[in-house]
């Protein structure tokens, strides 16, 4: 009997090791996938040379304000300088700014065609052969998608120009309004339900939902934040009611109204992590409390909550992961497919990494496929980087209560 116990204990073990192995190996090759794809040559043409815009032997980088407005004008339709002068006055931009528009608007570089960085290794004289022929007037360039322009630029409708700022600004504000509305009420209500309810019919039914609204789906909470953020509440959520509304935002499709909806979404599962986080705790740890006068609440506030707030935090990291990597909720809330303005407030217009991956990814031109590999590496930098930030402040957290 026991070697047959033990003979099922193997296979079982050797399962676990496959089913694990198998897990890693896919995600190694989502990952080499992704890198194939934000890296490789590119051949690009030039609908005028650079050097053609040179004047008294100025180029384009040594150019001051007044002569790139002057090169803008004079290439430009009026009708695309007056919508350029709407956005923001050209006089008023600096001259980093004005340089782009002249390269992206005049100069106009097209990628031809672009390679993978497998493609861009074993085929580089094939590359070489393809533009002599098809592209006789174009380059060969290595282009890394992902560097610190594609970080810093807002996002453009040409690939070439095309980059995250704008939705990585609106990652972050949307990802601090959820853990300021989610984190606090959650470990409130966790508190409340294992430390002040009683165990009654009342307790147990709200106990049940919490756990299945878990599991709902998250377009159901887009739904709902639809509802209750972007119309009921809309005087609060665009501004107006404290007279910070911004135009084309008064209808409540905010970045706060996104926030709330995903706090709503990550609310049930820090509850529960956290009910079982401060159930871990010791029965004798608040017996020794009590033993020495504290009341129930300087009880959990000096003895309870320390002892359990690393597996809190360890909760809510899971959680916010799952938040930052939302679309559904925030197409139904309004999030923007294309915006160029920096979000300044919890009431301006918002896009996400996410939502501008996913646009990309809709586009026929294999360029935005590139860039959107590149949106997907950052993605994961920044999750990656706000979980390892998390997770030693966890760990000091731990080391501290220990000592």
């Amino acid at each position: 009997m026991s070697n047959k116990r033990y003979r099922k204990g193997v296979a079982w073990k050797f399962a676990f090791y496959m089913s694990t192995l198998v897990a890693i190996t896919f995600l190694i090759l989502l990952i080499l996938n992704i890198i194939n794809s934000a890296f490789g040559y590119v051949v690009i043409e030039n609908s005028i040379q650079p050097e053609k815009l040179a004047t008294n032997g100025q180029s384009l980088e040594e150019m001051e304000r007044e002569q790139l407005i002057s090169v803008l004008e004079e290439h430009l339709s009026k009708g695309l300088i007056r919508r350029f002068n709407y956005e923001q006055p050209l006089a008023e931009r600096s001259e980093t700014e004005l340089l782009r528009l002249v390269y992206e608007r005049v100069v106009s570089p097209e990628i031809v065609k672009s390679w993978s960085l497998l493609e861009s290794m074993l085929e580089k004289e094939e590359i070489q052969a393809w533009r002599d022929t098809n592209a006789p007037r174009g380059s060969v360039e290595f282009r890394a998608w992902l560097n610190a322009d594609f970080i810093t630029t807002p996002q453009s409708p040409v690939p070439e120009f095309a980059g995250i700022r704008t939705a990585l600004f609106g990652s972050l504000w949307m990802i601090l309004i959820t853990l300021l509305f989610a984190f606090p009420i959650g470990v409130a209500a966790a508190i409340y339900l294992e430390e002040y309810a009683h165990p009654n019919l009342l307790t147990k039914i709200i106990q049940v939902n919490i756990y299945n609204l878990s599991g709902v789906p998250s377009i159901i909470y887009g739904l709902l934040g639809l509802a209750v953020f972007v119309r009921y509440l809309e005087p609060l959520t665009s501004g107006a009611l404290f007279g910070f509304a911004e135009a084309g935002t008064a209808n409540g499709r905010t970045i706060l109204s996104a926030g709330l909806t995903l706090g709503l979404l990550i609310l049930p599962i820090i509850i529960i992590n956290s009910q079982e986080a401060i159930r871990g705790v010791p029965q004798t740890l608040r017996d020794s409390s009590y033993g020495l006068g504290a009341t129930k609440w300087q009880t959990i506030l000096h003895h309870v909550l320390p002892a359990s707030f690393d597996r809190i935090l360890t909760g809510t990291i899971l959680s916010v992961s799952r938040a930052v990597g939302e679309t559904a909720p925030l197409i139904v809330v309004g999030a923007s497919t294309f915006i160029s303005v920096d979000p300044n407030n919890v009431f301006s217009k918002f896009t996400t990494l996410p939502i501008q991956i996913y646009q990309w990814t809709a586009r026929p031109q294999a360029e935005f496929r590139n860039i959107a590999a590149a949106a997907i590496i950052a993605l994961l930098i920044l999750l990656l980087s706000m979980n390892a930030f998390a997770i030693i402040a966890r760990d000091k957290i731990g080391k501290k209560r220990k000592g």
